[in-house]
Parts: structure tokens; C-alpha cells; sequence
């Protein structure tokens, strides 16, 4: 099967809109691949973090960019990162990792060096692929593109109970300040900005609940691909 050939559906949107629980759900029950691009940018953001460097030095992140090896391990639903070889994870959830990977992300060479390696993730039988420009820059073809979003207040809250049930302490105060900075940065950078495809089908899950979010979305995916042996499993 062609590259071309290989189906993708891309999610895209700000983070706490529930991409990543679905695009988890999409890929586990359909046996295809998933591409969580947010985690590659944290990854480099940890390693320029371990190395002190300047996060606004777009030459210097990017050449660090280059030297990184970063992989992903699957285990049924749980996906792992490794990081020249180590499993960063936990620390790659942090708050500071998040912020540090929206700074980076503004850099054209950093996202010039990781284009290439999220297009390699389109392989047989199929891709999902979570991030902030999937459907707009890195996989402009894919036959369906979603684009979740959600009241910045909604997305802290759901934030700050993830937190608490992982016994980490963060004020709710500043996680929205977070979201709103972070908001900004990713839709106003020159490259690859945070918006809706043209062809994008938007959800607002502000008020719908992971089960809804997912029912809506798989229904999607069974309308755009009928006939697959595997979206049956949705």
C-alpha cells in the first residue's frame, strides 16, 4: 500500500478538549497508528530545558532538534516517549514542559526538523494523528479532519482535576493564565498556526462529557470511511 494510499484522520485543537483521550480510543479500537505531535515538542522542550538553552534561540533549539533521538513505545492504550533512550513520559506532562513546548513551537526551523518525522508515522493500516496543524500542514490530504475546542475556563478546570488525581498541587488561577498565554502563542505564530482546516468539522465539547465527545467523533469516522473492515469496531 502507497503511502498516499495509507487513511488518516487528524485532530487538532488546544489541549484539555479531549484529542488525546479520543484519538487514544480511535487508534487502540481501529489497530492503527497514532501520532501524538505534542508530545514530539515536548520532548524537545525537556531536552533544551536539560540543556539550559535559550528557548527563544530558534537556530540553537533546532540543531538540538536534530540530535535528538525520540521514539515512541505502545502498550495496548499506554503510549511511552523515549528520549535518547530514556522514558520521559511523566516529565514531559509538566506544566513548565507544556509551556516551554508552546515557546519552541513558534521556531520554523524546529518545525521544519519534526515535520518529517511525523509524516513517517503515516504507515499501514491507517493513522491518527492528534496535534495543533495536523489537518493544516502535515497531513493536508487526510480524507477527515476534526478540530476540538473548548471554553479556556472548561479546559483549566478539567486540567486541575487531572492533576489532583495524579497528587500534584497547581492553582486553578494559574492554569487558566497558562491556557490563555498559550492560546495566543499557538495561534498567532507565523508558522503553522493553531486553527480549523477549511474542511475540518468542529466540536465544541465544552459541554459534553469524554463518552459523548468520542461517540460523536467515531460516528464521524464511520461516515467518512464505510465499507472498512476495521471502522466496523467502532
Amino acid at each position: 500500500m502507497a503511502e498516499t494510499d495509507v487513511p488518516v484522520i487528524t485532530v487538532d485543537g488546544p489541549g484539555g478538549t479531549g484529542k488525546g483521550t479520543v484519538c487514544s480510543y480511535l487508534a487502540e479500537t481501529l489497530g492503527w497508528h497514532l501520532l501524538d505531535s505534542g508530545a514530539l515538542y515536548r520532548a524537545v522542550a525537556l531536552a533544551a530545558l536539560h540543556a539550559r538553552l535559550d528557548l527563544d534561540d530558534a537556530s540553537m533549539v533546532a540543531e538540538l532538534t536534530n540530535s535528538l533521538t525520540i521514539r515512541f513505545r505502545v502498550a495496548g492504550a499506554d503510549m511511552a516517549t523515549l528520549l535518547d533512550g530514556e522514558d520521559v513520559t511523566g516529565a514531559i506532562r509538566s506544566e513548565d514542559c507544556g509551556s516551554a513546548a508552546s515557546r519552541i513551537a513558534v521556531h520554523p526551523p524546529v518545525r521544519r526538523a519534526l515535520l518529517a518525522r511525523q509524516r513517517a508515522f503515516q504507515r499501514p493500516p491507517g493513522l491518527v494523528a492528534d496535534g495543533r496543524d495536523m489537518g493544516t500542514v502535515v497531513f493536508p490530504d487526510a480524507p477527515l479532519k476534526v478540530y476540538l475546542t473548548a471554553t479556556p475556563e472548561e479546559r483549566a478546570r478539567r486540567r486541575h482535576k487531572q492533576l489532583i488525581e495524579k497528587g500534584i498541587s497547581d492553582s486553578l488561577q494559574r492554569l487558566s493564565a497558562n491556557i490563555v498565554e498559550r492560546d495566543a502563542r499557538d495561534r498567532e505564530r507565523s508558522t503553522s498556526p493553531m486553527k480549523p482546516a477549511p474542511d475540518a468539522i468542529v466540536i465544541d465539547t465544552t459541554t459534553l462529557n469524554v463518552g459523548e465527545v468520542r461517540k460523536r467523533v467515531s460516528g464521524l469516522v464511520r461516515g467518512r470511511f464505510p465499507g472498512r473492515p476495521d471502522i466496523g469496531r467502532l
